[in-house]
């Protein structure tokens, strides 16, 4: 199971770093094309959308990595079961937020296709489209938020800690 699951996360991360190449390739394009007296229609738009999903995907493979913004003060003045405990609550608090914002990211993406919602720019996208990679990327971050928990429960952090305590 933990190797299927930091495939995933892995995967998240792959698909986010090609969305951030699809981000510099819109702009590229705009420009380019902006140069040849030409018009391309939902390239900014286009930009946008890849910027968003390269966010959104990001998260899972962001958070196992230990590259999270995380404020140590507190968690370095505490004894070490204090800070398993407060470590532990502070995944708990995150996962039950992951799986809010993950319900409500995938209700969206339903609610834009059962309504035919289409954006407002030139480019007339379903805007299902666009927020499916963000509720992807919040089911998946919701996963690794609750992942963290469990192993903490258990006793076994999994993700790199990158932390720096006052003592070093």
């Amino acid at each position: 199971m933990r190797k299927w699951l930091d495939g995933l996360y892995m995967a998240a991360g792959v698909l986010a770093a090609l969305a951030m190449i699809g981000v510099l390739v819109c702009i590229a394009g705009a420009i380019a094309v902006r140069q040849l007296s030409m018009h391309v229609p939902g390239l900014d738009s286009y930009a946008g959308y890849c910027m968003a999903a390269a966010g959104f995907l990001a998260l899972a493979h962001t958070l196992k990595k230990g590259e999270h913004i995380r404020v140590t003060l507190l968690l370095a003045s505490l004894p070490e079961r204090g800070r398993e405990r407060l470590d532990l609550f502070a995944f708990i608090i995150g996962a039950i937020i992951a799986a809010n914002l993950a319900w409500f990211s995938c209700k969206l993406a339903l609610d834009s296709y059962a309504f035919n919602d289409i954006s407002t720019g030139e480019d007339a996208t379903p805007l299902w489209i666009p927020q499916l990679t963000m509720a992807a990327g919040t089911v998946i971050f919701f996963i690794a938020m609750l992942d963290e928990a469990v192993c903490r429960l258990l006793g076994k952090a999994t993700c790199d800690t990158q932390e720096t305590t006052l003592h070093e």
